[in-house]
């Protein structure tokens, strides 16, 4: 059951992520080729620098046929029934907030796997989930949402920080990764209900 449960938000995350870089790449009245070039930067960008960056390769999605699949077709789609699917912008940021945490746990399990110290773990955690986002907004010539005021990088680490936690306390794996998604998932869904933000430490006047 955890396992089909994970599969599941990885596939609704990357739907989202996909998306997600789609609509913003149509908003920029770019063709449809940009279209799809967007979609697949968001959703695999943060892993693919994750894995250039531990020598990783091929890139993980280069032997995953279902994650091309996906994003090709959430590009598309986003195409074809903009309107209707902009309709469930809720419920693509719930999907977002639970891949972001998926992704984060994913990044953190491979440093272990490559005996990588906790924070250099947590930091590759972070790359997975966020980065893909960055290069998609730098492309786009916007500053990227890691770099203002919304909690979204801290939720990561926040949650990076909660699965050593876990771990240090001999809970089962599945559960301190099914328990690790949710905090991020709640730490990004309260601060964007609650518009919960870091502080600026420079006059905003400036």
């Amino acid at each position: 059951m955890p396992t089909q449960f994970l599969y599941i938000i990885d596939i609704l995350g990357t739907i989202s992520f996909a998306l997600s870089g789609a609509f913003l790449a149509m908003d920029k009245k770019l063709d449809p080729f940009g279209v799809l070039v967007l979609s697949f930067v968001t959703a695999i960008g943060g892993g693919s620098l994750r894995d250039i960056m531990i020598g990783n390769l091929p890139v993980s999605w280069l032997t995953n046929s279902t994650a091309t699949i996906v994003i090709f077709s959430s590009a598309v789609g986003a195409m074809l029934f903009s309107r209707f699917i902009k309709q469930f912008t809720t419920t693509l940021f719930l999907f977002d907030a639970l891949g972001l945490g998926l992704f984060t746990v994913v990044g953190i399990k491979i440093g272990i796997a490559k005996d990588f110290s906790a924070g250099v773990c947590i930091t590759l955690g972070t790359i997975t989930a966020c980065f893909g986002g960055v290069v998609r907004d730098i492309m786009l010539n916007n500053i990227p949402l890691l770099f203002r005021r919304e909690i979204y990088a801290m939720a990561c680490i926040a949650g990076g920080l909660f699965y050593y936690l876990l771990r240090q306390l001999g809970i089962d794996g599945e559960l301190v990764t099914i328990l690790s998604i949710l905090v991020i998932f709640l730490i990004r869904l309260i601060a964007v209900r609650y518009k919960i933000s870091l502080p600026l430490f420079y006059n905003s006047t400036i």
